[in-house]
C-alpha cells in the first residue's frame, strides 16, 4: 500500500498562483509515475499532470504552459505549480502513484483548489 499525503491547496485569484505538494509513503517502489488529476463539479476527473520516475512529463491540454510538475524523487514527492490560474482551474485535485510494474495506481484524499475571477 501507498499512502499520499496532499498540501497547498486553497483560494487564489484568477491570474495566481499556487502550489500543490504530494508526499507518498508505504511501499514505494523506484519506478513509479506520480501525477495530478482533477475533478470539476458536475465533471469527469481529467489528466493534469504526469511524471516518471526519470521526469518525463505529460500535460493536459487546459493546463499547457500554465503549470510545471516536478518530483523530489529522495521526499517521494511531487510539485504542481500552478501559475496564470483560471476560474476553470477550480477543482478538487487529486494525487495519483502507479506503479510501474503492475500499474497499481493509489490516490490521495484530494485537495479544493478555487480560483476567483
Amino acid at each position: 500500500q501507498v499512502q499520499l499525503v496532499e498540501s497547498g491547496g486553497g483560494l487564489a485569484q484568477a491570474g495566481g498562483s499556487l502550489r500543490l505538494s504530494c508526499t507518498a509513503s508505504g511501499d514505494i517502489w523506484d519506478l513509479a509515475t506520480m501525477g495530478w488529476y482533477r475533478q470539476a463539479p458536475g465533471k469527469e476527473r481529467e489528466m493534469v499532470a504526469t511524471i516518471t520516475s526519470s521526469s518525463r512529463t505529460k500535460y493536459g491540454d487546459a493546463v499547457k504552459g500554465r503549470f510545471t510538475i516536478s518530483r523530489d524523487n529522495a521526499k517521494n514527492t511531487v510539485y504542481l505549480q500552478m501559475n496564470s490560474l483560471k476560474s476553470e482551474d477550480t477543482a478538487v485535485y487529486y494525487c495519483n502513484y502507479e506503479v510501474v510494474a503492475n500499474l497499481h495506481d493509489f490516490w490521495g484524499q484530494g485537495i479544493q483548489v478555487t480560483v476567483s475571477a
